[in-house]
């Protein structure tokens, strides 16, 4: 089968299969079509769009700048080329409930298997920067019953995520989250998290599926997949791994052709030209122009 053809994305009916399997789902944060195929390649078979990476993408900060429109238009690149399911951070919805109406549907559209949407107040901050602010409980779940009565597809996921461990506790951080789950959430996401011990907490506690996010110079220890699978845990991202280690490559390979003027000392380091085009399957859609221009003819 042509890769033109056989790159249907699974969606929401693919992520909810994983959601109701034993294993614990890793995903990893992907920012373009590239990344993602790469990702699929290494043996994950579910991928997370992080809002932090697609604003990184764009040279801007995680402060609620981007548009939806620009949230879209990478998870239709990514679910163009890949196969697996998609998870998609859309912050803060948005807007209010009617925008989250308009959000779930768009996303659902796109090819989107889920979404997780936060209890921030604008303009929201990265889970684990200092001075976020959190709105009422009332005004979150909301915007839960708007995303749950929007989606067309039963099998798309809704992840409630809480900011409020780092502004009211985690006590309260629990409380919401199974006010959360009540109010139709299918996976419960608590955002930095401090210790070992707060994740066998939650895990207790809280009565639905949980995400960890492990992401680097963060305030949660870096867990291992494994680690919490026994936990109880049911998805962890990566979100910026892959995109952090890219920027750090790029800024050594600008600096170097800045000084040294040439590539030829980096080219043990750089990705081969067949490489690339292997990973693409460029060889493949050459073959479906072949096959259908002999048709045509």
């Amino acid at each position: 089968m042509s890769i033109l053809r056989d790159n249907i994305n699974s969606g929401p009916a693919g992520l909810r299969k994983f959601l109701d399997s034993k294993e614990i789902i890793i995903a990893p944060g992907v920012f373009d079509g590239i990344s993602a195929i790469i990702a699929e390649k290494a043996g994950f078979n579910a991928l997370y769009l992080s809002g932090s990476g697609i604003a990184g993408v764009m040279g801007l900060p995680d402060l609620s700048v981007t548009t939806m429109d620009e949230v879209l238009h990478s998870v239709r690149n990514i679910v163009a080329v890949s196969k697996s399911p998609l998870i998609v951070d859309v912050d803060t919805g948005f807007g209010e409930p009617l925008n989250v109406i308009r959000t779930v549907r768009e996303l659902e559209r796109a090819g989107g298997a889920g979404m997780h949407i936060e209890d921030q107040k604008l303009p929201k901050k990265c889970g684990h920067l200092n001075g976020k602010v959190i709105v009422p409980e009332d005004e979150m779940t909301e915007k839960l019953d708007a995303a749950v009565s929007a989606r067309k597809n039963k099998d798309f996921v809704i992840i409630a995520r809480t900011d409020s461990r780092a502004v009211e506790g985690l006590d309260a951080a629990i409380v919401r989250a199974n006010g959360y789950v009540r109010h139709g959430a299918d996976a419960i996401f608590v955002e930095a998290l401090e210790s070992k011990e707060e994740f066998e907490e939650c895990a207790r506690k809280i009565k639905a599926p949980l995400l960890a996010n492990m992401t680097e110079y963060g305030k949660s220890p870096l867990l291992s997949a494994g680690e919490l699978e026994k936990i109880g845990y049911k998805i962890v991202i990566f979100p910026l791994t892959a995109f952090r280690s890219t920027l750090s490559t790029m800024e050594k390979v600008y600096g170097e052709l800045r000084s040294k003027g040439t590539q030829k000392d980096m080219l043990d380091s750089i990705m081969q030209r067949e490489k690339f085009y292997d990973i693409i399957g460029y060889d493949e859609y050459e073959k479906e122009d072949d096959e259908i221009s002999r048709h045509i003819k």
